[in-house]
């Protein structure tokens, strides 16, 4: 097992995202690699598909029934987009992944669906001249190959390029249902629209109505029919970024299974319309419902995983001196998680509140890279990575600890366990009494012991001194502490041979 020091020292000049480099210095940047010029390129093509299939959309339904359809498609993306986002809130993605998602479904991939079908089925009904095979062939082969495909693009994109934002399962089904809700919320729009125009010219209205009956049937019934068929796609991806780096097949094979069941699904969605009056409702409940209750069993049973992750990885860190003794019961139960932003919040104000919504955030983080790491997945920039972690956490650590042990105190079902705390009852996992773990012991370690300054919990705590069940009034305004690295460690680091699994 291979040893160096616990603090490397960083390249004078990191290379750039996408550049060459030479000994960590980019060299001869053309402008095209610039951040700034390949974030403006992607804003400049998502805006033009957004007017684009604004207009296609305005021309086909009218002014008037764009505007009745834009008024009810926009009713589930809020619970949708929540949904996804309590999903995600273990390890919460920045947000620019999220809107780049949805604005790609709900833009670029709903260009691309249009047009793309509507030349198939034209091309079909011309070489067949059988108009009416032709929109059924384009429903139940062709939209399905050309939407799950579009939509499968954005996951891509995030897999490559924000690949440090995609560690699992959650992530590849949050970008993936992010991006199908943007895609089913412009669909949504020219279907209840061409709906409202139908309605306009027979005179129909009220319960009766064509409108009507097409939102109960996309809005109320089937809001998660896209997301669905979109998240085995992102169940592919999500299993292929558990996969180690020389794992090449199964990070290949398995996001195309996921885009296969996604069409497959989807397909047989859109040919329920063929299978008589009630051939709908018959694959509706035989497999629409029981395929999302599945899916949504699967994503709750991994968040939780996630979380026993984050209870079982932490104490390393805290044996070290990194962590307070409570916080990986804290950081993994997100119950009191809420209660120690709450207590913040109260305290000392909403940045502190956020200070402790980022340091919960960062400590997860740093859970899973080191889960990662002792599977054989840490890859080339583990010892940056953590280091970066830890000196995140180490800023806000004044404000987030007191927090983190209120909230401990209050979400215990029983006394906590101690996590190999100097001075305590012994090391995580021993009995009362037994020795401690020294750093190192784990097998893949973070840094050793930082011989922290400062007290944590009660002692000298910044915020004032309350019992568990009353709290007071006082509140100290609170400010970003500057940015200080963590004092250096006094022992060596290690790391395990790349064959370790």
């Amino acid at each position: 097992m291979a040893t160096s020091s616990p603090f490397p020292p960083l390249p004078p000049h990191p290379p750039q995202s996408g550049g060459p480099a030479e000994g960590g210095v980019l060299r001869h940047a053309h402008w095209w690699q610039h951040k700034w010029v390949r974030y403006g390129a992607l804003i400049t093509l998502l805006s033009l598909s957004g007017l684009v299939i604004l207009a296609l959309v305005r021309e086909q339904t009218g002014t008037e029934g764009f505007l009745v359809g834009l008024g009810l498609a926009v009713l589930p993306v809020p619970l949708l987009t929540a949904a996804f986002r309590w999903l995600d809130r273990v390890e919460p993605g920045p947000w620019r992944n999220l809107v780049f998602s949805f604005a790609w479904g709900a833009c670029a991939a709903a260009l691309m669906a249009i047009v793309a079908n509507s030349f198939a089925v034209r091309w079909i009904a011309t070489a067949t001249a059988d108009p009416a095979h032709a929109d059924t062939l384009g429903a139940t082969v062709i939209a399905p190959v050309v939407e799950e495909s579009a939509k499968a693009a954005a996951v891509l994109l995030v897999f490559l390029f924000r690949r440090r934002d995609f560690t699992g399962i959650v992530d590849g089904v949050v970008i993936a249902g992010i991006t199908a809700t943007g895609f089913a919320f412009t669909e949504n729009i020219l279907y209840l629209g061409n709906a409202f125009g139908t309605d306009q010219l027979t005179g129909d209205g009220g319960i009766a109505s064509v409108t009507v009956a097409t939102f109960f049937v996309r809005v109320v019934m089937s809001p998660f029919a896209h997301p669905l068929f979109t998240v085995l796609t992102g169940l592919g991806f999500g299993i292929a970024a558990l996969s180690g780096e020389r794992q090449r097949v199964r990070r290949v094979v398995l996001p195309l299974c996921g885009l296969f069941l996604a069409m497959l699904m989807h397909a047989l969605w859109n040919a329920s319309a063929t299978f008589g009056d009630w051939g709908f409702f018959a694959v509706y409940g035989a497999f629409m419902v029981p395929a999302f209750g599945v899916l949504t069993w699967l994503v709750v049973w991994t968040r939780q995983r996630e979380l026993g992750t984050v209870r079982d990885e932490l104490p390393a860190y805290t044996a070290a001196g990194w962590l307070g003794p409570a916080e990986p019961y804290a950081l993994g139960s997100m119950r009191a998680r809420r209660l120690a932003r709450q207590y913040a919040r109260r305290h000392l104000g909403r940045p502190a509140g956020r200070a402790v919504a980022q340091y919960e955030a960062y400590a997860t983080s740093l859970a899973f890279l080191r889960h990662r790491g002792r599977q054989g997945r840490g890859g080339a920039d583990f010892v940056v990575r953590e280091r970066e972690l830890l000196n995140e956490l180490w800023r806000r650590r004044e404000v987030a600890r007191p927090a983190l042990e209120h909230a401990s105190r209050l979400a215990a079902p029983a006394p906590l366990p101690v996590y190999g705390a100097y001075g305590m009852h012994g090391g995580y996992g021993y009995p009362m009494g037994a020795a401690h773990p020294q750093p190192g012991y784990y097998g893949y370690s973070g840094y050793a012991s930082p011989q922290p300054q400062a007290s944590y919990g009660p002692y000298a705590s910044p915020y004032p001194q309350t019992s568990d069940t009353q709290t007071s009034d006082t509140r100290t305004p609170y400010t970003q502490t500057p940015y200080t690295q963590a004092p250096a460690p006094q022992s060596s680091y290690s790391r395990p041979a790349p064959h370790q699994s």
